[in-house]
């Protein structure tokens, strides 16, 4: 959900520029930096959806496992554990570039826009 949050909120509204022009200008901290920041901000807001994620999956019948204590301290337990969420995270940020297949890119487009006009005799 995240990664849905970081794509199309700077599509909209340039938000990552604006992190780094702004923010990145006062701290003085490099473009990798911004990208933190920008990351940091869009995983606040994964973590604030996450509920509604459960609640949604519960409603499609999803049901917690009822293991004991005992169970829970496998070993083997915890690396299903551990693959589950590795896996989860990974399907949840492929999911969450779905965006990018809608993405136009501007910038190449204002490019080709310039040349075409240059060619062009005037």
């Amino acid at each position: 959900m995240n990664s849905v949050v970081l794509v199309v909120v700077n599509d909209e509204c340039g938000c990552l520029q604006a992190i780094e022009t702004h923010i990145g200008a006062v701290l003085t901290i490099s473009t990798m930096g911004c990208a933190a920041i920008g990351n940091l901000i869009s995983d606040v807001a994964g973590v604030g959806m996450g509920s509604y994620v459960e609640s949604v999956a519960r409603r499609l019948g999803f049901k917690e496992p009822s293991l004991t204590p005992e169970q829970m301290a496998l070993s083997s337990c915890r690396y299903a554990s551990n693959a589950g969420a590795a896996s989860g995270v990974a399907f949840g940020c492929l999911l969450g570039m779905f965006p990018l297949l809608f993405y136009a890119d501007h910038e190449n487009k204002d490019k080709e826009s310039q040349q075409e006009v240059e060619v062009k005799p005037a």
